[in-house]
């Protein structure tokens, strides 16, 4: 089979290097990719910009004429946490399509990976913690009104978010859509200090380890699927759980990492579940690092689907 990975060079754009948020680590988490022959031409897809129709389904036509116009408030600004741009906003309307076109290989190939997304903080109306638009919520709407995939046998999507911090955004956007079950597995002393309530909540306690987080996650996945009986699964797979990362909290290890994106793949592979991988979070000063730490969900994507 053959794996697809999602990828845009507009993601990473010239960007001040001091600032938080690591804007390269897209860049260089597909550099990476390709020098180790994971990443080609042919099966890398370059998705393009959204269509207000499908970003409408998630977010309020206000806030985004705001945003694409560069109209917003200096408090919507501080909450969105970059300085606005043309090239933010251009990468920020073509990478909830990335994660829409995840989804849409995923449920045709049984899985596919997106070298971006994960930008769970963002709400229906305003933005918050780097997050502009809500990639999953949009993503996971998109698909369930999308007359391409009316075959689903079962209209059901699990959200899994194991970004160290809560997915609050995706939360609030998708409280009342009983097709969509929100999971998220996170660190209980992190952003956002007021939580959402997702359909499921699970709280790591500050400074847990590899073996404890492991299980925690592998049982918290296997009860978000009995309860939701998903026809697709995006997981969210944030590296920030790394016991180094600036804005963790938490003590996991690099092998801890990877054997939590072998963890969920082959849970995934077993249970016949497609799966649209989102790489999330992860923060460092050393960005060629924090792409190799990007790099695993993709890397054990080959190594248990066989592409």
């Amino acid at each position: 089979m053959t794996l697809h990975l999602v990828y845009h060079p507009e993601y990473s754009f010239e960007f001040p290097h001091k600032h938080r948020f690591p804007m390269e680590k897209f860049r260089l988490l597909h550099e990476r990719l390709q020098a180790s022959g994971l990443a080609t031409d042919k099966n890398t897809l370059r998705p393009g910009r959204a269509r207000q129709s499908l970003l409408e389904l998630a977010h309020c036509p206000e806030y985004l004429e705001r945003f694409i116009h560069n109209k917003q408030s200096p408090q919507e600004i501080r909450r969105m946490g970059l300085p606005w741009s043309p090239a933010l906003m251009r990468r920020t309307l073509i990478a909830p399509n990335g994660t829409f076109l995840t989804a849409s290989l995923a449920l045709q190939h049984g899985i596919a990976c997106h070298l971006a997304g994960g930008t769970h903080h963002a709400h229906h109306d305003e933005a918050s913690g780097f997050c502009i638009l809500n990639d999953l919520a949009i993503a996971s709407l998109g698909i369930l009104h999308s007359q391409r995939h009316t075959h689903l046998s079962r209209p059901s999507i699990l959200i899994f978010d194991c970004d160290v911090h809560q997915g609050d955004g995706t939360a609030r956007i998708l409280e009342h859509e009983s097709r969509v079950f929100t999971c998220s597995v996170h660190c209980d002393k992190n952003f956002p200090a007021r939580k959402a309530s997702s359909d499921m909540d699970v709280e790591v306690a500050r400074g847990t380890s590899d073996d404890d987080y492991l299980e925690i996650v592998r049982k918290a996945f296997l009860a978000a699927i009995d309860k939701s009986k998903p026809a697709l699964v995006f997981y969210d797979a944030g590296v920030d759980i790394y016991a180094n990362d600036p804005l963790g909290l938490l003590n996991v290890s690099l092998n801890g990492i990877r054997l939590r994106e072998r963890t969920i793949l082959e849970i995934c592979q077993e249970k016949g579940l497609p799966v649209a991988t989102v790489i999330g979070g992860g923060y460092d000063d050393d960005r060629e690092a924090l792409a190799m730490r990007h790099s695993m969900v993709v890397e054990e994507a080959f190594a248990i689907y066989g592409a």
